[in-house]
Protein backbone atom coordinates (compact mmCIF):
# COMPACT_ATOMS: atom_id res chain seq x y z
CA UNK A 1 0.00 0.00 0.00
CA UNK A 2 1.47 3.27 -0.89
CA UNK A 3 -0.31 6.52 0.83
CA UNK A 4 0.28 8.71 -2.21
CA UNK A 5 -1.73 6.41 -4.86
CA UNK A 6 -4.34 6.05 -2.21
CA UNK A 7 -4.63 9.25 -1.99
CA UNK A 8 -4.39 10.22 -5.86
CA UNK A 9 -7.10 7.50 -6.19
CA UNK A 10 -9.64 8.62 -3.67
CA UNK A 11 -9.24 12.03 -5.39
CA UNK A 12 -10.00 10.93 -8.80
CA UNK A 13 -12.95 9.56 -7.35
CA UNK A 14 -14.14 12.63 -5.51
CA UNK A 15 -13.31 14.46 -8.61
CA UNK A 16 -15.65 11.79 -10.75
CA UNK A 17 -18.45 12.49 -8.29
CA UNK A 18 -18.39 16.34 -8.58
CA UNK A 19 -19.77 15.27 -12.49
CA UNK A 20 -22.35 13.47 -10.94
CA UNK A 21 -24.88 15.27 -9.13
CA UNK A 22 -27.42 12.40 -9.31
CA UNK A 23 -25.11 10.30 -7.35
CA UNK A 24 -24.18 12.90 -4.49
CA UNK A 25 -27.84 13.61 -4.62
CA UNK A 26 -28.77 10.14 -3.88
CA UNK A 27 -25.78 10.30 -0.82
CA UNK A 28 -26.41 13.16 0.61
CA UNK A 29 -30.32 13.91 0.10
CA UNK A 30 -31.95 10.43 -0.23
CA UNK A 31 -31.18 9.28 3.74
CA UNK A 32 -32.62 12.60 4.94
CA UNK A 33 -36.06 12.15 2.72
CA UNK A 34 -36.43 8.55 3.68
CA UNK A 35 -35.78 9.47 7.37
CA UNK A 36 -38.33 12.24 6.80
CA UNK A 37 -41.25 10.12 5.34
CA UNK A 38 -41.00 7.83 7.88
CA UNK A 39 -41.35 10.32 10.71
CA UNK A 40 -44.19 12.05 8.98
CA UNK A 41 -46.08 8.32 8.44
CA UNK A 42 -45.80 7.72 12.20
CA UNK A 43 -46.12 11.43 12.95
CA UNK A 44 -50.01 10.98 14.77
CA UNK A 45 -48.26 8.10 16.95
CA UNK A 46 -46.57 9.63 20.17
CA UNK A 47 -43.13 8.11 20.51
CA UNK A 48 -42.70 5.85 17.31
CA UNK A 49 -40.55 7.58 15.36
CA UNK A 50 -38.68 8.29 18.74
CA UNK A 51 -38.36 4.66 19.61
CA UNK A 52 -37.14 3.47 15.92
CA UNK A 53 -35.81 6.53 14.23
CA UNK A 54 -32.34 6.10 15.79
CA UNK A 55 -31.80 2.58 13.99
CA UNK A 56 -33.63 4.12 10.65
CA UNK A 57 -30.32 6.64 10.57
CA UNK A 58 -28.39 3.44 11.00
CA UNK A 59 -29.94 1.51 8.58
CA UNK A 60 -30.89 3.68 5.34
CA UNK A 61 -26.82 5.24 4.99
CA UNK A 62 -25.95 1.50 4.90
CA UNK A 63 -27.85 0.59 1.92
CA UNK A 64 -27.26 3.84 0.18
CA UNK A 65 -23.38 3.76 0.63
CA UNK A 66 -23.78 -0.41 -0.07
CA UNK A 67 -25.72 0.60 -3.22
CA UNK A 68 -23.27 3.69 -4.68
CA UNK A 69 -19.85 2.24 -3.77
CA UNK A 70 -20.93 -1.31 -5.42
CA UNK A 71 -22.33 -0.03 -8.73
CA UNK A 72 -19.75 2.55 -9.21
CA UNK A 73 -16.66 0.20 -8.41
CA UNK A 74 -18.19 -2.29 -11.61
CA UNK A 75 -18.37 0.85 -13.60
CA UNK A 76 -15.07 1.45 -13.27
CA UNK A 77 -14.17 -2.37 -14.50
CA UNK A 78 -16.87 -2.21 -17.38
CA UNK A 79 -15.23 0.82 -18.40
CA UNK A 80 -11.90 -0.39 -18.39
CA UNK A 81 -10.51 1.96 -15.71
CA UNK A 82 -9.51 -0.34 -13.45
CA UNK A 83 -7.68 -2.61 -15.48
CA UNK A 84 -5.58 0.76 -17.23
CA UNK A 85 -5.17 1.27 -13.10
CA UNK A 86 -3.72 -2.21 -12.45
CA UNK A 87 -0.85 -1.36 -15.39
CA UNK A 88 0.20 1.49 -13.13
CA UNK A 89 2.24 1.09 -9.56
CA UNK A 90 -1.12 1.80 -7.91
CA UNK A 91 -1.99 -1.65 -6.43
CA UNK A 92 -5.48 -3.48 -5.26
CA UNK A 93 -5.16 -1.40 -1.62
CA UNK A 94 -4.41 1.97 -3.11
CA UNK A 95 -7.49 0.82 -4.99
CA UNK A 96 -9.84 0.03 -2.40
CA UNK A 97 -8.40 2.06 0.41
CA UNK A 98 -8.87 5.11 -2.00
CA UNK A 99 -12.16 4.09 -2.80
CA UNK A 100 -13.07 4.01 0.93
CA UNK A 101 -11.26 7.04 1.98
CA UNK A 102 -13.04 9.06 -0.75
CA UNK A 103 -17.23 7.56 0.40
CA UNK A 104 -16.04 8.32 3.90
CA UNK A 105 -15.67 11.67 3.38
CA UNK A 106 -19.13 11.32 1.90
CA UNK A 107 -20.35 9.77 4.93
CA UNK A 108 -19.03 12.40 6.94
CA UNK A 109 -21.10 14.74 5.03
CA UNK A 110 -24.12 12.28 4.83
CA UNK A 111 -24.02 11.89 8.61
CA UNK A 112 -23.77 15.50 9.49
CA UNK A 113 -26.97 16.02 6.91
CA UNK A 114 -28.86 13.09 7.85
CA UNK A 115 -28.45 13.78 11.78
CA UNK A 116 -29.37 16.86 11.31
CA UNK A 117 -32.31 16.81 9.29
CA UNK A 118 -33.85 13.94 12.16
CA UNK A 119 -33.51 15.90 15.08
CA UNK A 120 -33.91 19.36 14.38
CA UNK A 121 -36.57 19.09 11.36
CA UNK A 122 -37.89 15.57 12.53
CA UNK A 123 -37.91 16.32 15.95
CA UNK A 124 -35.87 13.17 16.86
CA UNK A 125 -35.51 12.96 21.04
CA UNK A 126 -31.91 11.35 21.82
CA UNK A 127 -30.70 11.15 25.33
CA UNK A 128 -26.80 11.64 24.17
CA UNK A 129 -24.50 13.81 22.39
CA UNK A 130 -25.23 14.28 18.84
CA UNK A 131 -22.08 14.19 17.92
CA UNK A 132 -22.22 10.67 19.01
CA UNK A 133 -25.34 10.03 16.76
CA UNK A 134 -23.01 11.30 13.63
CA UNK A 135 -20.35 9.08 14.86
CA UNK A 136 -22.44 6.00 14.32
CA UNK A 137 -24.04 6.83 11.35
CA UNK A 138 -20.47 7.73 9.90
CA UNK A 139 -19.08 4.23 11.26
CA UNK A 140 -22.60 2.71 9.31
CA UNK A 141 -22.24 4.37 5.97
CA UNK A 142 -18.73 2.89 5.91
CA UNK A 143 -19.58 -0.43 6.98
CA UNK A 144 -22.06 0.05 3.79
CA UNK A 145 -19.40 1.44 1.87
CA UNK A 146 -16.90 -1.43 2.67
CA UNK A 147 -19.44 -4.41 1.88
CA UNK A 148 -20.48 -2.33 -1.51
CA UNK A 149 -16.46 -2.75 -2.42
CA UNK A 150 -16.26 -6.25 -1.25
CA UNK A 151 -20.01 -7.53 -3.06
CA UNK A 152 -18.66 -5.24 -6.67
CA UNK A 153 -15.70 -7.80 -6.39
CA UNK A 154 -17.45 -11.03 -7.12
CA UNK A 155 -20.69 -8.98 -9.42
CA UNK A 156 -20.21 -9.11 -13.17
CA UNK A 157 -22.77 -6.47 -13.89
CA UNK A 158 -24.56 -3.65 -11.62
CA UNK A 159 -27.60 -5.75 -11.70
CA UNK A 160 -25.94 -8.78 -9.92
CA UNK A 161 -24.03 -5.84 -7.51
CA UNK A 162 -28.13 -5.11 -6.55
CA UNK A 163 -28.93 -8.92 -6.34
CA UNK A 164 -26.09 -9.18 -3.62
CA UNK A 165 -28.57 -6.93 -1.33
CA UNK A 166 -30.93 -10.32 -0.44
CA UNK A 167 -27.69 -11.85 0.30
CA UNK A 168 -25.46 -9.10 2.68
CA UNK A 169 -28.21 -6.62 3.40
CA UNK A 170 -31.55 -8.08 3.85
CA UNK A 171 -31.24 -10.71 6.37
CA UNK A 172 -28.92 -7.57 8.38
CA UNK A 173 -32.44 -5.57 8.71
CA UNK A 174 -34.78 -8.57 9.63
CA UNK A 175 -32.39 -9.71 12.64
CA UNK A 176 -30.52 -6.53 13.39
CA UNK A 177 -33.32 -5.82 16.25
CA UNK A 178 -35.27 -3.30 14.11
CA UNK A 179 -38.41 -5.72 13.96
CA UNK A 180 -37.62 -7.22 17.28
CA UNK A 181 -35.29 -6.79 20.15
CA UNK A 182 -32.52 -9.37 19.64
CA UNK A 183 -32.66 -10.91 22.85
CA UNK A 184 -36.70 -11.83 22.22
CA UNK A 185 -36.12 -14.02 18.96
CA UNK A 186 -35.86 -17.83 18.59
CA UNK A 187 -32.39 -18.97 19.87
CA UNK A 188 -31.56 -19.50 16.63
CA UNK A 189 -31.56 -16.24 14.75
CA UNK A 190 -30.58 -14.80 18.37
CA UNK A 191 -27.32 -16.74 17.33
CA UNK A 192 -27.21 -15.84 13.90
CA UNK A 193 -27.84 -12.20 14.46
CA UNK A 194 -24.80 -11.93 16.56
CA UNK A 195 -22.47 -12.22 13.58
CA UNK A 196 -24.16 -9.55 11.37
CA UNK A 197 -22.59 -6.22 11.80
CA UNK A 198 -25.61 -4.46 11.21
CA UNK A 199 -26.84 -5.84 14.57
CA UNK A 200 -24.05 -4.02 16.40
CA UNK A 201 -24.58 -1.00 14.24
CA UNK A 202 -27.94 -0.84 15.35
CA UNK A 203 -27.38 -1.35 19.38
CA UNK A 204 -24.36 1.61 18.88
CA UNK A 205 -27.55 3.77 18.00
CA UNK A 206 -29.93 2.37 20.68
CA UNK A 207 -27.18 3.55 23.45
CA UNK A 208 -26.98 6.87 21.69
CA UNK A 209 -30.21 7.39 21.76
CA UNK A 210 -30.43 5.86 25.44
CA UNK A 211 -27.86 8.22 26.64
CA UNK A 212 -25.64 4.96 27.22
CA UNK A 213 -21.44 5.51 27.46
CA UNK A 214 -18.46 3.83 27.18
CA UNK A 215 -18.55 0.45 26.22
CA UNK A 216 -22.35 0.15 25.58
CA UNK A 217 -21.73 2.62 22.81
CA UNK A 218 -18.16 1.78 21.83
CA UNK A 219 -18.47 -1.90 21.86
CA UNK A 220 -20.88 -2.44 19.58
CA UNK A 221 -19.15 0.34 17.30
CA UNK A 222 -15.59 -1.14 17.16
CA UNK A 223 -17.73 -4.49 16.34
CA UNK A 224 -18.74 -2.97 13.15
CA UNK A 225 -15.23 -0.97 12.31
CA UNK A 226 -13.50 -4.59 12.71
CA UNK A 227 -16.34 -5.53 9.88
CA UNK A 228 -15.73 -2.76 7.83
CA UNK A 229 -12.17 -3.44 7.80
CA UNK A 230 -12.53 -6.98 7.32
CA UNK A 231 -14.66 -6.60 4.12
CA UNK A 232 -12.09 -4.18 2.95
CA UNK A 233 -9.47 -6.45 3.02
CA UNK A 234 -11.37 -9.39 1.41
CA UNK A 235 -12.06 -6.69 -1.64
CA UNK A 236 -8.51 -5.79 -1.88
CA UNK A 237 -7.72 -9.53 -2.06
CA UNK A 238 -10.66 -11.16 -4.42
CA UNK A 239 -10.84 -7.56 -6.51
CA UNK A 240 -10.66 -8.32 -10.15
CA UNK A 241 -9.44 -5.93 -13.10
CA UNK A 242 -11.86 -7.14 -15.58
CA UNK A 243 -15.50 -8.26 -15.12
CA UNK A 244 -15.47 -11.29 -17.55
Amino acid sequence: MNGRRMLATAGRVLEQLRHDPRSIALMLVAPSLLVGLFAWLFSDQDGVFDRFGGAILALFPFIVMFLITSITTLRERHSGTLERLMTTPVGKADFILGYALAFGLMALLQAVITVSFAVGVCGLDVEGPLWQLGLVAVVDALLGTALGLLASAFAQTEFQAVQFMPLLVFPQIILGGLFMPRDQMPDVLYAISDWLPLSYAIDAIGAVTAGDEEWDLYGPLLVVVAFAVGALVLASLTLRRRTR
